[in-house]
């Protein structure tokens, strides 16, 4: 073999390992951390599933949250305009989470769920059939700056918990640790 044909092979080589790298490095998890609208939105699907019906999610009223595994914790406003006024009084918002979830003074399974703030500060979370799973109390927030249908916000004081807002209203939610 000629030395020039060994350089090309030397160079080839050289450029081949270094675009593995680069590859390697860039497709690394993503960061643990809140997900804003824009993020949630990109990762929900257009249409959920909730008790017989497709229900259009409102991808602007999404948040989530990313574990440090890199698994989701996903919340969405839906557009419940198809169901019936009964449903509707419960049926908000959708949830997704791979994770085990501590809600309120509850464990929720990884899975996906519909939930709504209803009357009496609760939060009433049910199967994907509308079968409720439990409630839990909510508080209202009047200090909250700037309250939009929903958003998801750092706990104050904890790096693992989070306030999950529609409104004024929230309820304190954390991923279960192992």
């Amino acid at each position: 073999m000629t030395s020039r044909l060994r350089s090309l092979i030397t160079a080839t080589l050289i450029v081949i390992l270094g675009t593995v790298a680069a590859c390697a490095q860039t497709t690394a998890a993503p960061a643990p951390g809140l997900l804003n609208r824009t993020e949630a939105a990109a990762i929900l699907p257009a249409k959920v599933f909730f008790r017989g019906q497709s229900a259009t999610i409102q991808g602007r009223n999404s948040a989530g949250i990313r574990v440090a595994d890199g698994k989701l914790i996903l919340f969405t406003v839906v557009d419940t305009s198809g169901y019936s006024s009964a449903i509707q009084q419960n049926y908000q918002a959708y949830l997704l989470t791979e994770v085990p979830l501590h809600i309120g003074d509850h464990t929720l399974a990884p899975g996906a769920y519909g939930f709504g703030f209803i009357a009496n500060n609760q939060m009433i979370v049910m199967d994907i059939g509308g079968n409720e799973l439990f409630r839990t109390a909510t508080v209202h927030d009047a200090e909250i700056a700037r309250p939009t249908p929903l958003q998801l916000l750092a706990q104050p004081g904890s790096a693992d918990h989070y306030r999950l807002y529609l409104g004024r209203t929230y309820v304190v939610l954390s991923p279960v640790s192992k």
